[in-house]
């Protein structure tokens, strides 16, 4: 009688419970099937959007297990598991998780918002912070922004400074103006050093005819008569321009008899 007892016991269990495994097993291979497509469908989607690989594979990793536990949750819930304690333990471990990473989360969650809005570009020469960190944008990752300086230094940043930041794109534009400043002396002539600049740029291989190049006094100053001027080029040209001007143009005074004063100064002496 007790054997029979027991079997029934087991038959009657495994009436009840077929119907909800094979629910469970059903849910399980179907909802991991959909969590595949979507993780390969959202991965590609970043990738065609310009991301780095390792954010897209970032982001769509963190979707994949929350899908997943979402999944698991339901197969619980077939069984008539109460899936309250679970959730709210499971809400009690991102939060703890995400405490703990919360550095890093803000790197990724700012890496994303520099793919969004593309205040700059893979090859842009960008000015960063304060200190006016600069250099040309080597890669933008999932937590840190490269740059590589003109003497070929590489300088990591996180993403979230990155964004905390001031940010000043200089070639961004594709056009870039190159601003420079000579000083000449108080006795000197001002518009025969503004020809010797002008024809100094005129024979830049890189200064372009619009905009306009032009030079002006923006300074008197205690011991020399400032003249800036600003002509443009292509953002790719930036240092090229710069170092032919600042060398051609001292060149030019030289020949042309444009003196470049040095600091001087007045001493009056009371008896």
């Amino acid at each position: 009688m007790e054997l029979e007892k027991i079997l029934e016991k087991f038959w009657q269990l495994v009436i009840d419970y077929t119907p909800k495994v094979i629910m469970a097993v059903i849910t399980l291979i179907i909802g991991l099937w959909i969590i595949a497509r979507i993780s390969a469908w959202l991965t590609k989607a970043i990738e065609k959007s310009g991301a780095d690989l390792s954010l897209a594979k970032f982001i769509s990793s963190l979707i994949n297990i929350g899908l997943k536990i979402m999944i698991l949750l339901s197969v619980a819930s077939i069984f008539g598991v109460d899936t309250t304690s679970f959730i709210a333990i499971f809400s009690a471990l991102m939060v703890g998780i995400g405490m703990a990473l919360n550095g890093m989360l803000g790197h990724a969650a700012s890496g994303v918002l520099l793919l969004i809005f593309e205040p700059f570009k893979v090859g842009d020469l960008v000015k960063i912070g304060s200190n006016q960190t600069q250099g040309t944008v080597d890669a933008v990752n999932a937590y840190n922004t490269t740059l590589k300086t003109l003497d070929n230094k590489r300088i990591i940043i996180g993403n979230s400074n990155v964004m905390g930041n001031d940010i000043t794109n200089i070639s961004g534009q594709g056009e870039i103006g190159v601003e420079l400043v000579y000083g000449i002396a108080y006795g000197g002539s001002i518009d025969k050093a503004r020809e010797v600049i002008l024809e100094v740029g005129r024979s830049c291989p890189y200064i372009l005819d619009e905009p306009k190049h032009e030079v002006f006094v923006t300074e008197l100053a205690d011991s020399s008569v400032n003249l800036i001027t600003r002509p443009f080029c292509k953002s790719e040209h930036y240092w090229e321009t710069f170092y032919y001007m600042q060398e051609n143009v001292k060149k030019a005074f030289d020949k042309n008899d444009v003196d470049i004063p040095y600091p001087t100064m007045d001493i009056n002496l009371n008896k």
